[in-house]
C-alpha cells in the first residue's frame, strides 16, 4: 500500500487550530485570591458554606463539585456577579482576572460587528485599532469577511471562539474557566488545552473534559456542603485516592 501511495493525490487537510496564547500584562504578586468562610445557596438548598482557600502564585486549580451549580456560584460571587450567603474574599491587588462564564448570553445581546464587539474590551488606543483587533479575531478564526458577522446571531462555538478572544486581549494574569470546552471542536480544544498549560499565571478550571483537568490542575479544591477538600495532587491522583474518596462521602453528607 505504500508502494502505490501517490503523494499528489493526498489531500491536505482542512482542519484549523486556533492560535491560543495567554499573556499577561504584568506578573502577580505572591497574593492571589484569598477566600474566608465562604457560603451559597439556592432556595434554602446549601450548595457550599465554610469554605475558606488561599491561592498561591502559579497554581492551577481544578475547582470542582458534584452540584455544578456550587461551582458556577463561587466563580460568580469572585467575579462580583452574585452575593454570597456568608463569608469575604479579596483579591490580591496585583492581580488581574479573565473570566470565561458558563452562560454569556449577556455578552451578545447587541448586534454589533465582531471587531465592534471585541473593541468593547480593548484598554488602549492602540488596541482599539481595527488592524489590532482582527489580528485578535484572526488567531480564533474569524478572518477577512467572518470578523463583520454580528454577535447576536452566532453558533455556540463562535462566541466561545469570541470569549477566548477577550480573554486574550485582556491579559489578565488570573484566568476563570467554567467548562470552558462546551461547544467548542477537537481542534479549538487542543489548542486551548496546551495554551493553559504553557501559561504562566494562575488558573481556577471547572470541566468535564478529562484531559483538561488532567493535564492542567497541580491543585484542587472541592466544594461540599461541609467545606472545601484542598489537595495539591493531579485529578487523577485525587480521584483515585481512598481516604479521600472516604472523605467526600463524608463531606456531602447533610443532616
Amino acid at each position: 500500500m505504500i508502494e502505490k501511495l501517490n503523494i499528489e493525490d493526498i489531500r491536505p487537510s482542512s482542519r484549523r487550530y486556533p492560535a491560543i496564547i495567554f499573556e499577561r500584562e504584568r506578573e502577580a504578586g505572591d497574593q492571589i485570591l484569598n477566600v474566608e468562610g465562604l457560603a451559597s445557596s439556592i432556595e434554602g438548598e446549601i450548595l457550599f458554606k465554610d469554605i475558606s482557600i488561599n491561592l498561591a502564585k502559579g497554581d492551577k486549580v481544578v475547582l470542582y463539585s458534584k452540584d455544578s451549580r456550587a461551582t458556577t456560584a463561587f466563580y460568580q460571587i469572585v467575579n462580583g456577579e452574585l452575593e454570597a450567603d456568608a463569608g469575604k474574599y479579596e483579591w490580591g491587588v496585583t492581580t488581574s482576572q479573565s473570566y470565561l462564564p458558563l452562560d454569556n448570553q449577556e455578552y451578545f445581546k447587541e448586534p454589533l460587528s465582531l471587531v465592534d464587539w471585541l473593541r468593547q474590551y480593548a484598554k488602549t488606543q492602540e488596541e482599539r485599532e481595527e488592524v489590532h483587533i482582527r489580528g485578535f479575531l484572526g488567531k480564533m478564526l474569524f478572518s477577512g469577511e467572518e470578523a463583520l458577522k454580528t454577535s447576536d446571531v452566532l453558533s455556540g462555538g463562535e462566541k466561545v471562539r469570541c470569549m477566548l478572544s477577550r480573554m486574550m486581549l485582556q491579559r489578565a494574569n488570573v484566568l476563570m474557566l467554567d467548562e470552558p470546552t462546551n461547544h467548542l471542536d477537537l481542534e479549538s480544544i487542543t489548542a486551548f488545552n496546551n495554551a493553559l498549560i504553557k501559561f504562566p499565571g494562575t488558573v481556577l478550571l471547572t470541566t468535564h473534559d478529562h484531559e483538561f483537568a488532567r493535564t492542567v490542575g497541580n491543585r484542587i479544591i472541592e466544594l461540599t456542603p461541609n467545606g472545601a477538600i484542598d489537595r495539591y495532587m493531579t485529578f487523577d491522583e485525587y480521584m483515585g485516592d481512598k481516604k479521600i474518596k472516604e472523605l467526600r462521602d463524608k463531606m456531602y453528607q447533610i443532616d
